[in-house]
């Protein structure tokens, strides 16, 4: 990426929250005894991929961008999704085992794992038992998936379903939150689930390009960028909306600096008609992907367009 026009890395305000590092492979199994020698549990952490628990529906798992414990309901076990991401770590030819939504069994599973992390016996799954007080505290729970979770068929009786368990008062409040690439955000069913969203609830709709031809690129989808720009803001003008944006190499090229610009214009315009965002996230992959020819953006890169995307937007904007 030039540097003419970006500005300069690591700019006030933009310090990252958390570090991320990327180590070996060997730090990344949950079901290894004990952490790499040497490495410190919180580096590893965010390394670890998702722990289903036994689940057939309900994970745990750190996340950077929740800075600490998030429970993941896979809304789409069957891996149908509108993208196909460069960056994706599922395996989409694997063949499928169930992919119906069981609502009773995920409530089951929901319950017990609220209750596992409450309880604090997560800390007797070896790649959580090192970790701070602070990153086993749950943030959230996400409504995400193998593929896209809007694509759900039942979507609105899965938002229900956690609602309900959410509403016994069992476990001290928790907000949900929908990690969408936004393409089926104009869905009836989700629709109607989205009406039982509380303030504290969260919409993360994904935004990686700011040209038609770059999202082919990184996104590989079934749904034009104009679609996905539609569809926040329609949602975005009745609640305010986290962008997410992942950046990374692919075949060793990091996004042009065209294309950051476009991205960021891409934003602008959608607060200039009416789009409450109240965050860009800004961050890299971090697990291994199916892709091999994808790659992780440097610290120093994803806070230049993080700069960027600040001073053209005037928005809120974290680096993960």
């Amino acid at each position: 990426m030039s540097t003419s026009s970006l500005p300069s890395a690591d700019p006030a305000g933009l310090t990252p929250k958390l570090v991320i590092t990327m180590e070996p492979a060997v730090a990344l199994d949950p079901r290894k005894k004990a952490p790499a020698p040497g490495v410190p549990p919180m580096e590893l952490a965010f390394g670890f991929p998702r722990n289903f628990l036994d689940n057939r529906y309900v994970y745990v798992v750190i996340s950077p961008r929740a800075r600490g414990l998030t429970l993941g309901v896979n809304l789409t076990p069957a891996r149908t999704c509108t993208f196909d991401c460069a960056y994706c770590e599922v395996k989409r030819d694997e063949p499928v085992d169930s992919p119906d939504i069981d609502l009773e069994t995920l409530e089951k599973e929901l319950y017990r794992t609220l209750a596992f992390v409450e309880s604090g016996h997560i800390r007797r799954v070896p790649s959580f038992a090192a970790l701070p007080n602070d990153l086993l505290q749950l943030r959230h729970v996400a409504l995400s998936g193998d593929g896209e979770p809007t694509l759900c068929p039942r979507f609105a009786e899965v938002v229900e379903t956690v609602v309900h368990v959410r509403a016994l008062g069992r476990f001290p409040f928790f907000k949900m939150v929908l990690l969408t690439n936004a393409t089926g955000l104009d869905l009836p069913p989700v629709q109607q689930g989205l009406k039982l969203f509380t303030k504290q609830d969260e919409v993360w709709a994904k935004l990686d390009a700011g040209t038609q031809e770059y999202m082919h690129r990184i996104n590989r989808p079934r749904a034009t960028l104009e679609k996905v720009l539609a569809n926040i803001l329609s949602l975005a003008r009745q609640r305010p909306v986290v962008i997410q944006s992942l950046f990374c190499t692919i075949a060793g090229q990091e996004p042009s600096e065209l294309e950051i610009q476009q991205y960021a214009e891409r934003l602008k315009e959608l607060t200039e008609r009416g789009a409450k965002i109240s965050l860009v996230q800004i961050y890299s992959a971090v697990r291994p992907t199916a892709n091999s020819g994808c790659g992780h953006l440097p610290l120093k890169s994803l806070s230049r367009i993080a700069a960027y995307v600040k001073k053209t937007t005037g928005l809120a904007v974290e680096v993960f």
